[in-house]
């Protein structure tokens, strides 16, 4: 399209040389494109409307709308490649480029209008009026952190803490302390839709929880929640929400153990973040935080002269039967006086210390460290006896025959277990038959030689009447006494030099020693 300078210039040309062709070459154009200009000087000097051009047809227009839809479909991913089998089956007789050439229009008109229907107005904030606050989820150390952001719209002022979940009680506790960080309270809190603080979504609009709205009428202000997939509402914070990630979780990983003090110690890290990032010039505003919160906080509500009690529920187990609870997959030993009853647990991250209390008065029942999933703790003043070192398989008679045999003393239990862990599997027959003896010796007697054969391991009642039929002469072997120690005799010693072997003796012809 030619300009009011390159027409005149044109027409200039061509009043000089008298040809399209002549004027084309003046004028770097081609002699079509200046016919078409003169005559529509021509006509305008007469009067006469300019002829109205004819838009040419291309030889895709019968394929451009399949193209569009099939663009739009796909958004914006088909290639021409693929579209072009599609648009000869269609009718399609062009070449490959003007084809590519179609395509890439599409995909560019496609991308105007998604921009345009995602288009959307910079937010213009006023003093004291929003505060918006959202939850993130992030790894620290392989363990599941829950962190918590909110940002005073107007002064860009941050606040990030971190917590074991996104309860209830949680967020109202975390939002009543920043208020007090704030040193005032907006007159509205925008959050996501969480589910902590949402009752009910009817008709798009959300529905506070009862909780929530008895919190916001004991700081005074108006609870709301964004749209969904709304990011004129979302973005200022979830822009927080990835910049506290990047910021101060990401270093968090250097650390040797970013646990060790458990999440008193993230939180502290996490004020001292607060303080680094709000000392800052904010790029977006292109002022500091903190400077700009002071004149924010005079234009925010006052806070209440007593804080609503909205600390974190407390968790409740009920004693079992081996008088232990479970927290955290393992088990942690309480009074067996408790058996049965309703406990509270406190956790101390920073101590790693539980202890468990009494809900109502507040007493300290136990108190164990904290133990890794599967293991116990245990505490034996907990029970009423000490622990065995190995469980009780102590014998319980249920015959008479058996009754009988136990009655003979220790011993006969001692008799008993061994016999059965030697593999006795006729072991009431084997009790019969001792018992017989037992009218035929006298208690003493068979007593002595269960307990010779309990000393030697023999089981079986025909050891138990051999060895009676000793009368009780049988040796018995000693165990060996201390080491003999003496004195041994003197016996008169001599010189090694008595045992040499002469070398100075002559030596024969022959070769014989003389």
């Amino acid at each position: 399209m030619k300009n009011e300078r390159e027409r005149m210039d044109i027409i200039s040309a061509y009043r000089e040389v008298g040809t399209y062709r002549g004027a084309a070459e003046l004028c770097g154009t081609t002699h079509k494109t200046v016919r078409r200009v003169v005559e529509a000087h021509r006509a305008s000097s007469r009067g006469a409307p300019a002829a109205a051009r004819v838009e040419r047809g291309r030889n895709y227009d019968s394929v451009a709308q399949l193209v569009a839809e099939k663009v739009n479909d796909t958004a914006g991913r088909v290639s021409a490649k693929r579209l072009l089998p599609t648009a000869r089956a269609a009718g399609y007789e062009g070449s490959d480029r003007n084809f590519r050439r179609l395509v890439a229009d599409a995909k560019r008109q496609w991308r105007i209008g998604q921009a345009r229907a995602n288009g959307r107005r910079p937010a213009i904030w006023t003093p004291g009026e929003v505060l918006a606050i959202d939850w993130g989820t992030e790894l620290v150390a392989g363990r599941r952190v829950h962190v918590f952001c909110a940002v005073l719209a107007w002064s860009r002022y941050r606040f990030v803490r971190f917590a074991p979940n996104e309860q209830q009680t949680t967020t109202l506790a975390l939002l009543a302390e920043c208020f007090e960080e704030l040193g005032g309270v907006p007159k509205l809190v925008l959050a996501d839709r969480m589910a902590c603080l949402k009752g009910n979504v009817v008709a798009n609009v959300v529905v506070p929880a009862p909780d929530y709205v008895r919190f916001a009428s004991h700081y005074r202000f108006r609870p709301d929640f964004c749209h969904a997939a709304d990011p004129e509402s979302k973005g200022i914070v979830e822009n927080l929400v990835g910049y506290a990630k990047d910021d101060l979780l990401v270093p968090l990983e250097l650390d040797d153990d970013p646990w060790a003090d458990g999440y008193a110690g993230l939180n502290a890290r996490a004020k001292a973040w607060g303080q680094e990032v709000n000392g800052r010039r904010h790029s977006e505003i292109h002022a500091i935080p903190d400077q700009r919160i002071e004149s924010e906080r005079e234009l925010l509500g006052e806070l209440p002269s007593l804080r609503l009690e909205v600390g974190p529920a407390p968790i409740t187990r009920k004693v079992d039967k081996l008088s232990c609870i479970r927290f955290g997959s393992a088990r942690y030993s309480v009074p067996n006086r408790l058996i049965g009853r309703v406990v509270t647990v406190l956790v101390d991250e920073r101590d790693r210390v539980l202890r468990v209390i009494e809900p109502v008065t507040g007493e300290i029942h136990a108190d164990h460290a904290l133990v890794a999933p599967g293991e116990t703790s245990i505490d034996d003043a907990h029970y009423d006896r000490p622990r065995p070192a190995s469980p009780s398989r102590g014998a319980r008679p249920k015959t008479a025959a058996e009754r009988e045999f136990l009655a003979l003393g220790p011993v006969a239990e001692q008799f008993l277990v061994g016999a059965a862990a030697a593999g006795v599997t006729k072991l009431g027959t084997e009790i019969a038959t001792v018992l017989t003896l037992h009218a035929a010796h006298g208690t003493d007697a068979l007593v002595a030689a269960l307990e010779r054969a309990v000393a030697f391991g023999r089981w079986r009642a025909d050891d138990v009447r051999s060895i009676l039929a000793t009368n009780g002469h049988a040796p018995r072997p000693t165990p060996a006494g201390q080491a003999l120690v003496m004195t041994l005799p003197t016996v008169p010693t001599r010189s090694l030099d008595a045992y040499r072997i002469p070398t100075d003796d002559a030596v024969t012809d022959g070769g014989e020693v003389s």
